[in-house]
């Protein structure tokens, strides 16, 4: 049974993974200009408050809706008991559309939406401002 959830859980996240290995090399420089966009709810730096949105340091690779005192929304939670993990792909799916993949979340950004220069430029950024 665990085989076949794996595999169905594979070939659901595969479009997922083919775009992260198609995505554009990032630039954290340009990625922190453009995290400016965020700033207005969250910040990125160790120890950094959480505002309307949680911190982002070591976002990657981190399980989603896991900063402790943070009020996340019922969306957000769902998602985090389905297992969400901020990885390449699932930033990279996020970043361009946040709705898709949380619906009915609280995020008010739209989204990068087509523009994978920029979505791989914050994501260099959050990887630098992580230590990843």
């Amino acid at each position: 049974m665990r085989s076949i959830i794996f595999a169905a859980a594979f070939v659901a996240l595969s479009p997922l993974a083919a775009l992260a290995q198609d995505a554009p090399a990032g630039n954290a420089e340009n990625g922190q200009r453009l995290f400016n966009q965020c700033r207005a709810c969250h910040t990125a730096n160790e120890g950094g408050r959480n505002g309307v949105g949680p911190n982002l340091y070591r976002v990657y690779g981190r399980a989603a809706g896991s900063i402790e005192g943070f009020r996340y929304s019922a969306p957000m939670r769902a998602k985090a008991g389905e297992g969400l993990v901020w990885n390449e792909a699932n930033l990279r799916a996020y970043l361009a559309d946040p709705k898709a993949v949380v619906p009915a979340g609280t995020m008010s950004f739209a989204g990068f939406k087509d523009n994978a220069q920029n979505i791989s430029d914050v994501i260099a950024y959050l990887r630098q401002v992580g230590g990843q």
